[in-house]
């Protein structure tokens, strides 16, 4: 019971802070404009945040370590690769680039396309060696940013300027259209999710435990990273790569419930998530005046949080 009332009190915070976000400044001469703009973005945040709390519980579940994130995997790099191949290749006023439905089903195809090859490569039967698979994910992300750095340095500075609005992640000006497709894959994908919350809870106690229990393991490996690299795909193709993100709010979450079920940390990541991702696009336009884009706050903080948890487990 006393975890249930925490969460309560998660979703009643996130629905304070998004009724903040959306009502504030609202004048009978501006309601309309407002709303038109900010009831998107903030589906979009909300989106954002329960696609990378999901991803990014599930998959410390299944690599069974509290400090990785799904960026390990070099999908936050590749999408930066993607986006600035085709500018550099077909120039920014391509329709890749210029119509954000195209660039979306292109970014997030092309995305799970890498992941499928690289699951299906490393993670073979009776041979599921997580170990190799985040190592290669960390050797190839390396290779993508440096590709990228590479065409950034080849690049018109004027084309360069489109490849730098992809850096950071934007909750502006977010394409509805994107946003009602990204939420029915994501509804579907939590709805479909909902029978592996009791085995998650048994793949959290280890690869062997996992097996001794009756836990179809390589199976349930792969249809987790999948499930990984389909909500981090879409939700870096919606508004850009946040790294840290996961990593916070998951690790938070595990803090403030006492429990291992699934069922429980899935819905109170989300929450943190979204009050965070809620938070900081306040202090980004309130406080920050737009100055600062809201990923570089984020990053920061789960940067400083990521070097905690490492010490911490060193001490350990």
């Amino acid at each position: 019971m006393a975890n249930r009332r925490k969460i309560r009190l998660l979703a009643v915070i996130s629905i304070i802070l998004v009724i903040l976000f959306v009502t504030w400044g609202l004048k009978s001469s501006n309601w309309g404009y407002f709303l038109s703009k900010r009831i998107p973005k903030i589906m979009a945040i909300v989106l954002t945040g329960g696609a990378i709390g999901f991803s990014s519980l599930i998959f410390q579940t299944a690599t069974n370590n509290r400090i990785l994130t799904p960026s390990v995997l070099g999908l936050d790099s590749l999408y930066m690769v993607i986006q600035s191949v085709a500018i550099f290749l077909l120039g920014s006023t391509s329709k890749l680039i210029v119509n954000k439905n195209i660039n979306f089903a292109m970014t997030v195809v092309l995305m799970i396309v890498f992941s499928r090859i690289l699951f299906r490569s490393i993670l073979k039967k009776g041979n599921n060696n997580i170990l190799t698979l985040l190592l290669m994910g960390l050797i190839l992300g390396t290779f993508f940013q440096s590709f990228t750095s590479f065409i950034q340095m080849m690049i018109d500075p004027n084309e360069f300027l489109h490849i730098q609005d992809k850096m950071f992640a934007s909750f502006n000006n977010v394409n509805t259209e994107i946003l009602m497709i990204s939420s029915a894959i994501i509804l579907l994908i939590g709805f479909y999710s909902r029978k592996y919350l009791g085995i998650w809870d048994v793949l959290a106690l280890g690869r062997d435990n996992a097996i001794n229990l009756g836990i179809d393991y390589d199976k349930i490996i792969k249809t987790t990273f999948t499930i990984v690299s389909i909500l981090v795909s879409i939700s870096t193709a919606l508004v850009g790569p946040i790294t840290f993100l996961g990593l916070l709010v998951v690790n938070l979450a595990r803090e403030f419930l006492d429990t291992y079920e699934h069922k429980f940390l899935i819905v109170t990541s989300m929450l943190i998530a979204v009050v965070a991702l809620v938070g900081g696009q306040l202090l980004t336009e309130r406080i920050f005046n737009f100055g600062t884009p809201i990923s570089v706050i984020i990053n920061f903080i789960g940067g400083i949080y990521f070097i905690h948890l490492l010490l911490k487990e060193g001490v350990s």
